[in-house]
């Protein structure tokens, strides 16, 4: 006898208590004439914090001009020297790119997005692209003390490809790492098949999903390193969303590290 969680007292509908629905996993990523510096091994978001389980309901065209447009409104195009007009013009080229994968992406969920679009430091500085962030309209910053932040280099495992600008496919913040040390973190992200971020891909997550840096689930970097042994992290202090770093033998309840599927620019001269 299966034993009642809950009984509309009106209707009389019941639920069972811990019905779960099964995972649907992504279909593999075709490979063509773009450049991907990672394999993704991609398991489908949680079902209860999806929106829609099917990816008719997910719009990539749409999701892509709101990104560009985001950026826009973010300034982006006068910090990089173009105007808002002209700034497309760097990003549409990633466009077929989405097209390609558009068979794997689910919608996002504020813990796990179907692709980010990434600026890197090549065409502007980290520490510039922070301060546009934002948190219920309160502006990101940079922690005191974090004056080289721009200094701190994707670590030997990561490639970044090469432009300027890429498609970071399969975000997630990565809240089954918290209260795990980043260096474990890192071993069973890679033991994944999947990639930590950088300080700039971490950036342009929140810029376009700023609900995914939320209390007690913000995340570390792990793809960027200086020397010594301090690893970025995006979390929230005085309701703002702040860069800083922590140690990275030292674990935090409220930490995770946040990783993606792929990475995918267009190559110099594609074939």
């Amino acid at each position: 006898m299966p034993v009642w969680a809950y009984v509309n007292p009106e209707t009389q509908e019941r639920s069972l208590y811990g019905v779960r629905r099964s995972a649907r996993d992504y279909p593999p990523v075709r490979r063509n004439r773009y450049l991907m510096t990672a394999t993704p091994r991609i398991a489908a978001p949680e079902s209860a914090a999806s929106p829609a389980s099917t990816t008719d309901s997910f719009d990539a065209k749409t999701e892509f001009a709101r990104q560009v447009q985001r950026f826009i409104d973010k300034g982006y195009p006068a910090l990089i020297g173009l105007s808002p007009k002209d700034f497309p013009t760097l990003m549409d080229p990633l466009y077929e790119a989405v097209l390609d994968h558009k068979a794997a992406l689910l919608p996002p969920t504020r813990t796990r997005v179907p692709f980010v679009l990434v600026i890197t430091k090549q065409l502007v500085p980290a520490a510039t692209t922070m301060p546009p962030t934002e948190l219920n309209t309160k502006p990101g910053f940079v922690t005191d003390g974090f004056d080289d932040v721009d200094r701190f280099e994707p670590i030997a495992s990561v490639e970044i490809p090469p432009g300027g600008t890429y498609v970071l496919f399969d975000v997630d913040r990565g809240a089954e790492h918290r209260n795990v040390r980043p260096s474990d973190a890192l071993t069973s992200i890679t033991a994944a098949g999947r990639t930590p971020l950088t300080i700039e891909e971490g950036i342009a997550f929140i810029t376009q999903f700023p609900d995914s840096l939320e209390k007690n689930n913000c995340f570390s970097l792990l793809a960027s390193r200086s020397t010594g042994q301090r690893v970025p992290a995006l979390w929230i202090s005085k309701a703002m969303p702040k860069l800083g770093w922590c140690w990275d033998r030292n674990p935090h309840t409220w930490l995770g590290s946040a990783s993606a599927g792929s990475r995918v620019g267009l190559r110099d001269n594609p074939t």
